[in-house]
């Protein structure tokens, strides 16, 4: 079900900035994984919600599944390395995320994969992000939610107790550490009201 978008009485629509990341929260899970939480990291974020919807080449996609083919349930678009990204916040997002985890990570954030979750219908479904590095080497994958609020939920890889976690308008979320190759994660489908969502993920080097 799909409710008309609703801008968070906290949100500033005129003025888009990030705040410090100094506030952000982590928290280890099993196998040397770990979650850091920073909630309205972006301020200003129903304003770049409205941009992106606008301003991204959205792409509808259809994937194989068993023996048919079906469309996959949101609206995508991938940002390669190098290639400018829709809006120079992100610029400035990647950027202040590559500074902070330089030490753990090793590398910058080179890429973004951008998922539009249009109403509750949309989702994806659990993974882990395991093609290319993903699957044999620690990393991370960070992100940042604009629209309004949705259920990421993580769990243990083979099926366990999940976490919960609400994001949207700013909120920050990054998966380190083993997290892609030990737990999974997943967006499900809803039937209580649910009003849009993107979903900006900054990933390393050769990490889908």
């Amino acid at each position: 079900m799909s409710t008309p978008f609703q801008g968070s009485l906290l949100d500033g629509f005129d003025d888009v900035h990030l705040e410090t990341l100094d506030r952000i929260r982590r928290t280890p899970l099993s196998g040397g994984a770990w979650v850091d939480v920073l909630p309205n990291w972006l301020s200003g974020a129903d304003t770049l919600f409205e941009r992106l919807v606008d301003e991204v080449p959205w792409q509808a996609e259809r994937r194989p599944m068993y023996d048919r083919v079906v469309d996959v349930p949101r609206l995508l678009h991938f940002y390669e390395e190098n290639r400018a990204l829709p809006d120079p916040i992100l610029d400035d997002a990647r950027d202040a995320l590559s500074s902070h985890y330089r030490r753990e990570l090793g590398e910058p954030f080179e890429t973004a994969g951008l998922c539009y979750y249009r109403d509750g219908r949309d989702s994806v479904a659990w993974h882990g992000d395991t093609s290319g590095r993903g699957a044999t080497h620690d990393t991370m994958v960070a992100i940042l939610s604009v629209g309004a609020p949705r259920a990421l939920l993580l769990r243990p890889r083979g099926g366990g107790e999940s976490l919960r976690y609400a994001v949207g308008h700013g909120d920050l979320l990054v998966m380190g550490g083993s997290c892609q190759r030990t737990w999974e994660h997943a967006v499900p489908k809803t039937r209580k009201p649910a009003g849009p969502r993107i979903s900006i993920q900054f990933r390393p080097r050769n990490v889908r």
